[in-house]
């Protein structure tokens, strides 16, 4: 749903929610926001009794390519740093197709660069967090676990998982204490089409009573995010409400 800023900030808060996610590719990147902008915006927030739950910042490459990679990483970092300015604990992304081999070099240089961005997380307050959907859960899992020095969290998407035709009870299995945020995303698989596509809350498979409480066995704590790129306004009070009732 594409619209101003201050008009979405102000529905989402007549909608009753307590936390919104912000995209800070489009909406408020951080090469363009000065201090006064930040200011205002935490003001905004405030007064609307709003808190960011998220930040959303989409980079145009995954961490496997190596074109213009420093620059996606210190980019990311500084997206990571206003996170923190603005209270997010997290910032979301999707890192790539993760290679099926340890020993294929993009395996190697993912690895790094997670690596890179858990240590840099520590530093400055707000983790990246790794969104589901490209891989298994367990195949995520996995690269995230080679890091030794600093924390990746995850951003479930159980939509995009069914959409890649994985299993959302096996990621959630996987990661477990590493999912921070849930992208509450739905999703069917379209066997006319032969391929999965995303769906609004509670219209597709996922079971979200079951998901909701496995993560609940697993003491999450975190937001729920309700949304795809192009939902309407109907679409997101219906989904928000889809929620509130299970």
């Amino acid at each position: 749903m594409k619209r101003p800023l201050r008009q979405s900030l102000q529905w989402a808060s007549q909608l009753g929610v307590r936390s919104v996610e912000l995209d800070a590719r489009s909406g408020i990147h951080p090469s363009q926001l000065s201090d006064t902008g930040l200011r205002q915006l935490r003001k905004m927030l405030d007064d609307l009794n709003l808190k960011v739950a998220s930040l959303r910042f989409p980079t145009r490459r995954g961490f496997d390519h190596l074109e213009n990679l420093d620059q996606r990483v210190d980019a990311t970092k500084s997206a990571m740093l206003l996170a923190y300015k603005l209270g997010a604990p997290v910032l979301i992304n999707a890192i790539g197709q993760v290679p099926d081999s340890a020993d294929d070099p993009r395996y190697v240089t993912m690895s790094e660069v997670l690596d890179d961005l858990g240590r840099h997380g520590a530093r400055v307050g707000a983790f990246f967090a790794a969104e589901t959907g490209t891989e298994s859960g367990q195949a995520l899992a996995t690269i995230l676990d080679t890091s030794e020095d600093g924390f990746v969290g995850v951003a479930l998407n159980p939509g995009q998982l069914i959409v890649n035709r994985f299993s959302v009870p096996d990621a959630v299995k996987a990661l477990r204490d590493r999912i921070q945020v849930v992208c509450a995303v739905d999703g069917v698989i379209d066997l006319a089409a032969g391929r999965g596509i995303s769906v609004p809350l509670g219209q597709g498979i996922a079971d979200y009573p079951n998901l909701i409480g496995m993560l609940e066995e697993n003491r999450y704590r975190g937001r729920y995010i309700v949304g795809r790129g192009d939902s309407t306004m109907d679409e997101l009070q219906q989904g928000v409400e889809y929620l509130t009732n299970l």
